[in-house]
């Protein structure tokens, strides 16, 4: 597909839609956002990337309303569902979304929400959003609190799977999804707990969803990263890596070379895509820290040697990060997850003839699907893996994520006094030898 047409289209401030005052270009990159994710199943982040140049505050402010429309698209729509008599055209359904998610979630004064959303349509749709949109205004927040809305904003085929897989907890990680996730750092060995930051027992430094990371001085100075806690624990359960060789397979972004490189470890870090390479890149440089960077797919590489321990967090279909990608639901498909699951088998058995005998391997996905986390592990058996269980110890504060195989199982559901974290699947092996 071209660019041209995979391009979302961007804040249009300067071409009126209605006949009107020029398009407002917050909610005009809102709905760029929201048509590319919907429309053209563009991942959220990617046409954040592709919009063209606008101030920070609207890319942030339209990043805001976009996600908001995304976690909440099920209940939006059974809102409006009724004050319509048919379909509109895609542009104008999307612009009465962005309109009652303001108007519902965002507490955004009615007459702004309004008078927006109608500048974002052709003008023969113009009087409907502003009809529509007024009765959202009057009579939506009823409607919107008599909805099941757990159920409504999760897709039926993850609403079954989560089910089979946690019983009645489905409906509490689907709450969960509906709140963005707070900002979590990893932090440099020896760097002072960040002002303002809660110190998680694991060693995470957490601020409140909306943080801006570029004003954390910590963050400015390079001692610390983005990574939720959960996506910190992998890492951290090789356990003691200070001198040891390691490969981080699938590295991109770099969080886990981070932290391993930071711990002393001689990292290789192996990575596919030419693009993610180039942010592991800058993200090293940025960190000042120091690893191999390799080109390759790890399902193939063959470096000639072998390592002391090895990293898989492996692709998978990301179910576990929809508090942070609240696009993920909208882009990925029941026949996502076989495909993926296929590949994680094929990487597993690569990375185990990486290790010498006697080395660690540890295998990580950010998937709430038991068929790329659970059903793995118990496969790896046949790769000649033996398992080593998690202890108790190594996740101070969340003894309710390890399972009784010992491995870690961690879902957004948990720790919800402290904002909760993303669903990981964990799973420890050592090469016999």
């Amino acid at each position: 597909m071209s660019s041209s047409r995979s391009r979302p289209s961007g804040p249009r401030s300067a071409r009126p839609a209605s006949g009107g005052r020029p398009r407002n270009p917050t909610r005009s990159a809102a709905l760029a956002l929201v048509t590319a994710v919907l429309e053209r199943h563009r991942a959220l982040e990617e046409a954040l990337d592709a919009l063209p140049a606008a101030e920070a505050r609207d890319r942030a402010a339209a990043h805001r309303i976009a996600a908001a429309v995304l976690r909440r698209l099920g209940s939006l729509d059974a809102v409006l569902e009724p004050l319509l008599r048919r379909e509109p055209p895609p542009e104008v359904r999307n612009a009465l979304r962005i309109g009652a998610a303001e108007l519902l979630l965002l507490d955004t004064p009615p007459h702004a929400a309004v008078a927006s959303c109608v500048d974002l349509v052709p003008r023969p749709f113009a009087g409907l959003v502003n009809a529509v949109l007024r009765r959202v205004a009057a009579e939506g927040a009823a409607t919107l609190e008599e909805l099941d809305g757990e159920r409504l904003d999760t897709p039926g085929w993850l609403w079954s799977a989560w089910h089979t897989a946690y019983g009645p907890a489905v409906r509490a990680i689907a709450r969960a999804h509906r709140l963005p996730a707070p900002l979590d750092l990893s932090l440099r060995p020896g760097t002072a707990p960040p002002e303002g930051a809660l110190m998680l027992p694991t060693g995470t430094a957490r601020y409140p969803a909306g943080t801006r990371i570029a004003e954390i001085a910590a963050f400015a100075a390079g001692d610390a990263w983005a990574q939720d806690v959960a996506a910190a624990l992998p890492a951290r359960l090789l356990g003691a890596v200070a001198g040891q060789r390691v490969a981080d397979l699938c590295a991109a972004p770099g969080g886990k070379t981070a932290q391993l490189a930071a711990a002393g470890a001689e990292v290789v870090a192996v990575e596919r895509d030419a693009h993610r390479i180039g942010r592991l890149r800058e993200n090293l440089t940025r960190l000042r820290l120091a690893a191999e960077v390799v080109q390759a797919d790890a399902a193939a590489w063959n470096p000639g040697a072998q390592f002391d321990a090895v990293l898989l967090d492996a692709p998978c279909s990301a179910t576990g990060t929809i508090r942070r990608h609240p696009d993920v639901p909208h882009l990925k498909r029941p026949g996502d997850v076989p495909t993926l699951a296929g590949l994680q088998a094929t990487l597993i058995q690569a990375a185990a003839k990486l290790l010498r005998p006697g080395g660690r391997l540890v295998f990580a996905t950010c998937s709430l699907q038991p068929e790329e986390g659970e059903a793995q592990a118990r496969a790896a058996f046949a790769s000649g893996l033996a398992p080593e269980p998690v202890r108790p110890d190594e996740l101070p504060g969340l003894d309710s994520a390890l399972t009784p195989e010992g491995w870690v199982r961690t879902r957004p559901d948990l720790w919800p006094e402290q904002g909760g974290l993303d669903g990981f699947f964990v799973a420890r092996f050592r090469k016999p030898g």
